[in-house]
């Protein structure tokens, strides 16, 4: 094979200005780490809410979640993101249609679609996470903050959601790191994230094995980073006798 290697290929010029190629990968960097950071902080109040409601007393509650679960977790993730970055805006009212075509960039309107439609997609399976999380804790725990005077809300507030997030504490750092992963799939709307700023430099320059190797450091550096501080939050936040607690 007459592959000519050059592992230095970050640190030549663009041809534009005084770029270099590393200031592109740093570019799609910031904009991975802005669509993931916004879809998650978008999913754990959404997912945690849903969660709540499919384990009240009321049926209605628990109908809208288990609708919620079942919509977004049986449609591709794909699918999702071409509805929002595609069908979605066509919704909005004139004035906001001509904000969204003409006031806002295309990369900054394809990185609010990706957000709203990868952070909807992981509330969903947070959804399902809190709903076993607090399903998990025993039934004295409900009973003893209801005998105390607590409200429903009270109760979840101050007694049950702070014990099921430290249960749940382990799936939601894989979910986590999930939601970072998956915001590469941005790229397939037209966001100039990590993902297609490696294929785009690939392209101009034909070093197409070291471009993808250095991307592969990248998101394994940041996810090992990602679960290494989970990890460090779950042994700090752990409770002895529940699950993933260890032992009294």
């Amino acid at each position: 094979m007459n592959y000519s290697w050059n592992w230095g290929v970050l640190f030549e010029s663009t041809g534009i200005g005084d770029g270099i190629y590393l200031y592109w990968i740093l570019s799609g960097l910031g904009w991975l780490l802005l669509i993931g950071t916004i879809a998650w902080i978008l999913a754990l109040g959404i997912g945690t809410v849903l969660g709540i409601m499919r384990t009240l007393p009321s049926k209605t509650a628990r109908t809208i979640g288990t609708m919620y679960v079942t919509f977004f977790r049986n449609i591709p993730l794909l699918v999702q993101l071409f509805f929002w970055f595609y069908v979605a805006p066509g919704w909005l009212t004139p004035v906001l249609q001509e904000w969204w075509y003409k006031g806002l960039s295309p990369n900054m309107s394809a990185m609010i679609s990706a957000s709203i439609g990868l952070g909807l997609f992981t509330a969903a399976r947070i959804t399902e996470q809190v709903r076993t999380g607090i399903q998990s804790l025993p039934e004295g725990q409900h009973n003893a903050a209801y005998a105390l005077g607590f409200s429903t809300a009270q109760a979840y507030r101050q007694v049950l959601l702070p014990q099921a997030f430290r249960v749940i504490l382990p799936p939601l750092s894989s979910e986590l790191t999930n939601c970072y992963k998956n915001a590469s799939i941005a790229s397939l709307v037209g966001v100039m994230e990590l993902i297609s700023q490696t294929k785009t430099i690939s392209e101009y320059t034909q070093n197409n094995i070291e471009i993808y190797t250095y991307a592969t450091i990248i998101y394994l550096l940041f996810n090992l980073s990602l679960i290494g501080i989970m990890g460090l939050i779950e042994q700090k936040l752990r409770v002895p006798g529940l699950i993933a607690g260890g032992k009294k």
